[in-house]
């Protein structure tokens, strides 16, 4: 289901950018890292985060770690992760599967300066096993997204 929104977005606003579809998983940093042949930094991990009763979505390096002090400056409060559950509410897509496309409704969306080093960023496909490769600046446009440095 997570997969078919994911496909259907891409169809409708990017339809040269193919879904990558593993046979095994790729539902960590490193096992998507090995199965796509790139470093782990040039994962694009999305955390689902709530600060206050906002929700949102930060697009990481897949080895950056978010850093509290950079947070708060940017976002005034402390952003607490979401539990799975919440994710797949929010997102609709599984733990290990989420990324910032074919959402069922829209949230603010944050790319990380941590992935501005890499030309091509990979993050999921909305399941844990998918994956698509992109220009990093295509990901921030297709997805309205906000740079910030909130990351180590």
């Amino acid at each position: 289901m997570s997969l078919e929104s994911v496909r259907a977005f891409l169809r409708a606003h990017a339809p040269d950018i193919d879904i990558i579809e593993t046979a095994e998983s790729s539902s960590t940093v490193a096992l998507a890292a090995e199965a796509h042949g790139v470093e782990p930094a040039q994962i694009a991990k999305t955390i689902c985060l709530r600060v206050g009763e906002q929700m949102m979505l930060v697009v990481a390096g897949g080895t950056a770690r978010l850093d509290n002090r950079k947070f708060k400056d940017t976002f005034g409060a402390k952003g607490r992760m979401l539990d799975a559950e919440e994710v797949a509410a929010v997102t609709s897509h599984p733990v290990g599967g989420v990324c910032p496309f074919g959402l069922p409704s829209p949230l603010p969306i944050y790319c990380d300066i941590s992935l501005q080093r890499f030309d091509e960023v990979v993050p999921a496909a909305g399941s844990t096993n998918s994956a698509v490769r992109i220009a990093t600046g295509r990901l921030a446009e297709l997805t309205g997204a906000s740079w910030v440095d909130v990351c180590q």
